[in-house]
């Protein structure tokens, strides 16, 4: 049974910085090096706990400081034999699991204790080299850390900590079998730590199974507004929908922002539309190649492109730090799709904007969705061509007024030379026109909303029926569609789900239900996989299936694809 705790209870009142929970001076050292003074309220969680041997699930964002939350008691615990495997932490991606190597890496520099990291996409035997020189934690993707099991290379007997980060984010991807695999090959299993931002009912089924009366730890508020994120709802005509987009890019005047579609094609539309009106972008799908996938993840982190691209699956586990913007380009399938686009910014205490570009329709659908729930939103056209040209302006002003006023010796001796062969209002609005080239203003829209609200105006009323017949009670039902596999004996529920949900670009729960019989293999697939299964029935042909199964590209789902790699 769940225990459920709070900060209050487990943080001792005055327990301030890190030194106040009992951890050992190199770490501390490591701390104040790294130039951290104050613990993160997911951190003061885990550490105030005075018993640490249990179970525990914890619920808190990605991007809260979660992973020094678990990697700082399991490094000061003084039974953590450095010479072999004793801690196994699985995350849904590589970049993930890379990310938590790093910072485990700086944390363990003053003590001895090693580190291996098995991912996708590395080499597999410099992996096995790391496991034989003895590493104490062991940090990984699901599906290779069970490749490494299977092999005999990662040895778990002496494994008594399993951190499961992401857990929702790894169960919606399909990791389900390989995690059960994983922690049933753990004898020496004596806790394990479930860090989920959700607990749907798949979490909550692995729980049940997998662990014993957990206590839970919850720094998130069902429904809850994240108080650092800011949402704004732009609408925009039904037919300028990426006219719309570009529209809020230049009002929102954004650095660094997320833009998230629903499928690939639109990702390479969105992107190759935004690189034409001059914003430096580039996108991120299921598609593409696992150096394809780090060349833009690297573009985007390093800021030499402004905008990614990328659809729900692919950005899953994402954690790039001072993401400014989040766009949402069309309505968010559902209100935890919502939340996790969001929560791509705001991190680290950082205020963060969500915006979404929607139609009227689907702006009216998005209230539905988040009814019950606590977010507030702020409503509006998306900015027209004409407020845009006012703030731009506006901008220029400040930026040409500020503190770069004056200029140096050389360019005032100009100054004066022109203000002696022309009028200075004559050649202050030379300049301007000059400038006002490379000054983008968008797109006019209100022509568009006219012409809409016109439309709607003088659409005739739909006739109300006397009496509606009652839809059966029950669950969603789809349309089944037959697979068209070789040996129907080589398919099991996890590879179908896998090898599907790749090759359509969906999420699993797209699939309804998957029926395996000995002359054939039958999906279930609900509308939004069927839409895409009409639009292109190829992506589930015989080679297609055969060549994605082969060859591991699953995309989220996968970390064997592209030498061994499970990213999205």
């Amino acid at each position: 049974m769940e225990q459920t705790a709070t900060l209050e209870t487990m943080v001792p009142e005055g327990r301030k910085g890190f030194e106040g929970f009992g951890l050992r001076e190199e770490l501390l050292e490591a701390i104040e090096a790294k130039g951290f003074t104050e613990p993160m309220p997911v951190q003061e969680a885990v550490l105030g706990r005075e018993d640490l041997d249990v179970d525990l699930i914890v619920r808190a964002r990605t991007g809260s400081g979660k992973t020094l939350a678990f990697l700082l008691p399991l490094m000061n615990d003084p039974d953590l034999d450095p010479s072999r495997p004793g801690v196994l932490i699985i995350s849904p991606t590589r970049e993930l699991a890379l990310q938590i190597s790093r910072e485990a890496a700086w944390l363990s520099r003053r003590i001895e204790c090693a580190c291996a990291t098995l991912v996708g996409g590395m080499d597999m035997a410099a992996q096995v080299r790391e496991l034989r020189h003895g590493a104490a934690f062991i940090i990984g993707t699901p599906g290779r850390v069970l490749d490494h099991v299977r092999r005999g290379t990662l040895k778990m007997d002496h494994i008594r900590t399993v951190v499961l980060d992401e857990g929702d984010h790894m169960l919606d991807m399909g990791f389900r079998e390989e995690l059960e695999s994983i922690l049933e090959a753990a004898p020496a299993r004596e806790r394990t730590w479930l860090f989920s931002a959700t607990m749907p009912p798949a979490v909550r089924a692995l729980s049940r199974r997998y662990l014993t009366d957990p206590e839970m730890i919850s720094l998130v508020e069902e429904g809850a507004q994240h108080e650092d994120i800011v949402h704004r709802v732009y609408t925009t005509p039904k037919g300028r929908r990426v006219e719309g987009l570009v529209n809020a890019l230049l009002w929102e005047n954004s650095s660094k922002g997320l833009v998230f579609c629903h499928t690939r094609a639109e990702t390479i539309e969105v992107a190759d539309r935004l690189a034409r009106e001059r914003f430096s972008s580039c996108c991120l799908h299921g598609d593409m190649s696992q150096r394809e996938r780090n060349h833009a993840l690297a573009m985007f982190a390093s800021g030499r492109v402004s905008h990614l691209v990328a659809t729900d699956v692919a950005a899953r586990g994402l954690d790039i730090p001072d993401v400014e913007h989040v766009f949402q380009f069309g309505l968010p399938s559902d209100a935890e799709t919502f939340v996790h686009r969001s929560g791509r910014t705001g991190r680290a205490g950082n205020e963060g904007q969500d915006i979404l570009v929607l139609t009227l329709a689907e702006a009216h659908k998005l209230k539905g969705l988040l009814r019950d729930t606590k977010i507030s939103l702020s409503w509006s056209p998306v900015p027209d061509a004409q407020s845009i040209r006012t703030m731009q302006r506006a901008r220029y002003e400040e930026l040409v007024l500020g503190d770069s006023l004056g200029g140096d010796d050389g360019t005032r001796e100009w100054a004066v030379s022109l203000l002696e062969k022309a009028d200075p209002v004559d050649l202050v609005a030379a300049f301007l026109d000059l400038a006002a080239k490379d000054i983008r203003s968008g797109y006019s829209l209100k022509d568009d909303f006219a012409r809409e609200r016109e439309q709607a105006a003088h659409r005739s009323p739909r006739a109300v029926p006397a009496r509606r017949e009652r839809k059966p009670l029950g669950r969603k039902r789809g349309t089944l569609v037959r697979l068209p596999v070789r040996d129907a004996a080589d398919w099991n529920a996890g590879k179908v789900l896998r090898t599907v949900c790749s090759a359509l670009d969906v999420e699993s729960r797209e699939i309804a239900e998957i029926v395996l019989k000995k002359d054939g293999v039958m999906v279930e697939l609900l509308p939004a996989a069927l839409e895409k299964y009409r639009r292109d029935p190829d992506r589930l042909s015989g080679p297609a299936l055969s060549r994605i199964a082969a060859s591991g590209r699953r995309r989220a789902w996968s970390d064997r694809d592209r030498a061994g790699s499970r990213t999205a």
